[in-house]
């Protein structure tokens, strides 16, 4: 086995033991003796425990950060986004158990970026992005569009850990009743929720109508069309709020684009070191193994050779040859 294939075998090991166990429940003897090598080769290969743990980590980081962005960037109708996105986290887990366990379970304390809440926080700010935009042609304030986005995404994500345990329900029947709660729920929202145990609140329910103080039903959502019925009123009313707030959005929307860029420099940073780090290593195996059979097959010369004399010093003992008379 190559060096390169002995590595791949060392990380699809640990990844099924890492998501079975967890990294505090594993350890180097178990990831050994499933691989059938010895502990100084998995050190040779990633160092220890917390290095291997790191590899299967940031595989699955990228494969399912892949998966989500490629699922929010094809664009649509932001509920066609919502069901595709859903879907995309259930086909990657119904792929990769194991992977989607270890992204899921604690990660150890020296294991700083690459976990799961951060993955969700990244997927979370393409989602604000989109919702800022919608919120603004819909008469809403953009200024909440980031809660609502960590709302979204952390609903699709918890109810993914769900089904990950609980295949109570195929994962097409699971995503359209999230996507039936996520979408019913952002078409009536209001422009200006308040708690209904709020005194106002509470006596605008008792009168019949809507917490916000218009009649029931008055809120606005991302599923009504500009034109709609009530749609005029709508938007008149949200017009001063809407335009107070858009030199904060635009200001905003600034700061988040340059808090983009630096997240993107600092990744792309980050993966270029990661890659040349595990070029290296590869090299290091590589020159490891040829080494290894160099002076294996040097061994095995000194060995024959050293039978050969021994055989020629046998049969040249006296007495050795066979009597045929």
């Amino acid at each position: 086995m190559s060096a390169k294939e002995r590595r791949e075998q060392l990380l699809a090991v640990s990844r099924e033991l890492f998501g079975a166990k967890g990294f505090d429940g594993t350890s180097i003897e178990e990831i050994a003796a499933r691989a059938q090598v010895s502990k100084p080769v998995v050190y040779e290969h990633f160092g220890g425990k917390e290095g291997i743990y790191a590899v299967v980590v940031d595989r699955e980081v990228e494969a399912l950060t892949h998966a989500l962005t490629r699922a929010l960037e094809a664009g649509g109708h932001p509920k066609i986004l919502v069901e595709r996105t859903a879907m995309a986290l259930f086909d990657y887990i119904e792929a990769n158990e194991d992977g989607f366990r270890v992204l899921v379970r604690d990660s150890p304390v020296t294991q700083s970026s690459g976990t799961f809440s951060s993955l969700i926080g990244d997927v979370a700010m393409q989602v604000e992005h989109l919702l800022g935009a919608q919120f603004t042609r819909r008469g809403l304030d953009p200024r909440y569009s980031p809660i609502y986005a960590q709302m979204l995404v952390g609903m699709v994500a918890l109810t993914g850990q769900h089904w990950l345990d609980q295949r109570t329900a195929s994962k097409e029947e699971v995503a359209a009743h999230l996507v039936n709660l996520a979408w019913n729920g952002l078409a009536g929202m209001e422009r200006s929720p308040v708690l209904p145990t709020s005194t106002a609140a509470a006596t605008a329910l008792a009168d019949g109508g809507a917490p916000d103080g218009t009649a029931g039903g008055g809120g606005t959502g991302l599923a009504d069309e500009p034109g709609a019925s009530g749609g005029a009123s709508r938007t008149a009313g949200g017009a001063s709020g809407t335009a107070g707030g858009a030199a904060k959005d635009a200001e905003r929307q600034q700061r988040d684009a340059a808090k983009e860029r630096a997240r993107a420099e600092k990744d792309a940073a980050r993966e270029a070191a990661r890659r040349a780090k595990e070029q290296e290593r590869a090299e290091k195996d590589a020159a490891r193994e040829r080494e290894k059979a160099e002076k294996d097959a040097a061994k095995e010369a000194a060995r024959l050779a050293k039978d050969a004399g021994r055989t020629r010093a046998t049969a040249d003992e006296p007495g050795t040859a066979t009597a045929t008379d």
